[in-house]
């Protein structure tokens, strides 16, 4: 049910949530709803909303960022006498505290991005000296001995337990991002099935369809659901036009604008209806972000080895709260020997995409996870499933056009139109539609402060009664769409 309230035991207190001091009675009846999956029944697509023949769903162009050769920081040479006089190193130390400033300012406005900002790595400063490089496989020891692979396997263990298959039987690595994960995964994929054709979403992220690029793979863009859902429909038809050749799927564990998840066991099930056997498709499951929200939801649905999945991929600088892009891959161990080669010069096999990985982010990751474990993210995500209901709720009461999926902490609501306002608070922005997803990091009193901005500019922008609010019926539903029409 699009923009439903999200009724778990873990995600909403049954005695009601405290609001700026006070008790949410909306949050509390959301806590009393037993939420099944299975009962959800998507939203048709809705038709474009039309007024006296004028489509109401305004064409934009991209607007790119500026220049940064505008403001980029020169790199010059010293002067002779810079070591006796120290001119340089005050200059640069001058350059780092603006620019430390500027860093604490952005963080303050940052909503639009699935980043968790709040984190505390002080105790890893004694590392910072080090090159650390986890150059190879993470189980073979190479000859450079500056690593951090016994870090590195005890945080791949550790998400093997999460998604449920043995120390024998799965593969995987800290990636340098959320990207590498699915170009690993959709690789491997391609290697079991050379001849195998890619299917996704068109709401996957981006760099599935890079993938497809890269390995010059045929690749099928499936419809969505106005959630953002794969639509298993349109996923069965495109199938049955291809039976002839394997599939490699990418399933979204929260897509990338509205944070749907798609349903894993509907896409088993469909393949399954379509005449494809367990060894005629492989699965990559991409959780860049929710992949690590939805274990500790109650009753969410399960991603695990259990089920014919061939890799899992999840983000380390979003849910985890890295300090740098990483992430983690894991995939089954009978694939990888289609992609492994022994390599002399390291001493080491590698199946990895990238040749010299970064050491030290096994260790932020480790570090968390020894530091929050089960039961810290499982509050961190009762807290942002919290807020993300508190930030829906104001935006509708407002009369400000807004969903939020079930399971997710994504809302999608109408676009500002000042890009001024979109870049100052960093928001990501498609079509006639933005979105803030609310981490850890973001905290009820930071919302109510973007709100009372919001609802302060919009009283300029649409100051004019011929500025007409845009429809957003046909990107989140018309119950969700509080344009002039729907209301």
């Amino acid at each position: 049910m699009v923009g439903s309230s999200v009724a778990l035991e873990a995600a909403m207190p049954s005695n009601g949530s405290l609001v700026n001091g006070k008790v949410s009675d909306r949050m509390t009846a959301a806590a009393e709803l037993a939420f099944d999956p299975t009962a959800a029944v998507p939203e048709p697509v809705p038709s474009v909303a039309e007024s006296d023949g004028v489509d109401l769903e305004i064409t934009r162009e991209i607007v790119l960022g500026k220049n940064v050769h505008t403001t980029c920081f020169e790199v010059t040479e010293p002067d002779a006498d810079d070591e006796s006089t120290g001119d340089k190193d005050a200059y640069m130390a001058s350059v780092l505290a603006r620019y430390r400033k500027t860093l604490v300012e952005r963080t303050k406005h940052h909503l639009g991005y699935p980043y968790n900002l709040d984190f505390d790595y002080g105790a890893l400063g004694q590392l910072q000296h080090f090159s650390i490089n986890n150059l190879g496989d993470p189980f073979i020891e190479s000859n450079y001995g500056v690593h951090s692979r016994q870090f590195e396997v005890g945080v791949l263990d550790w998400f093997a337990r999460l998604w449920e298959i043995e120390k024998d039987d799965y593969w995987g690595y800290i990636t340098n991002c959320g990207t590498e994960g699915n170009l690993h995964g959709i690789l491997v994929g391609r290697e079991v099935f050379p001849d195998g054709i890619l299917y996704g979403s068109k709401e996957s992220h981006y760099s599935v369809f890079k993938a497809a690029r890269m390995y010059r793979m045929e690749c099928v863009k499936v419809g969505t659901l106005v959630t953002g859902e794969i639509d298993c429909a349109d996923f069965k038809e495109k199938l049955l036009q291809n039976k002839n050749k394997p599939a490699i799927i990418n399933v979204n564990i929260g897509t990338t604008v509205k944070g749907a998840v798609d349903d894993l066991d509907l896409v088993i099930q469909t393949l399954e209806e379509c005449g494809f056997s367990h060894d005629r498709f492989y699965i990559h499951c991409d959780g860049a972000l929710f992949g690590l929200m939805m274990p500790f939801v109650k009753k969410a649905p399960k991603v695990s080895f259990k089920k014919p999945i061939g890799s899992v991929s999840v983000s380390g600088h979003k849910f985890v709260g890295c300090p740098m892009p990483c992430g983690v891959q894991i995939t089954r161990l009978k694939h990888i020997n289609y992609l492994s080669s022994n390599v002399e010069y390291l001493a080491s096999r590698d199946a990895t995409i990238m040749g010299s990985r970064n050491g030290h982010a096994p260790i932020f990751l480790w570090y968390t996870l020894n530091r929050k474990g089960y039961k810290g993210f499982q509050k961190e995500v009762q807290k942002c499933l919290r807020n993300a209901h508190y930030l829906k709720d104001r935006l509708r009461d407002a009369g400000i056009s807004a969903m939020l999926n079930e399971l997710s902490s994504t809302v999608v609501f109408e676009r500002p139109r000042d890009e001024v306002f979109v870049r100052r608070w960093q928001l990501a922005c498609e079509r006639n539609m933005a979105h803030i997803v609310v981490m850890p990091n973001v905290t009820i009193e930071k919302l109510d402060y973007f709100l009372n901005e919001l609802i302060q500019g919009r009283s300029i922008w649409y100051k004019d009664e011929k500025v007409r609010l845009p429809c957003l019926a046909i990107d989140i539903g018309t119950c969700n769409c509080c344009c002039a029409l729907h209301k």
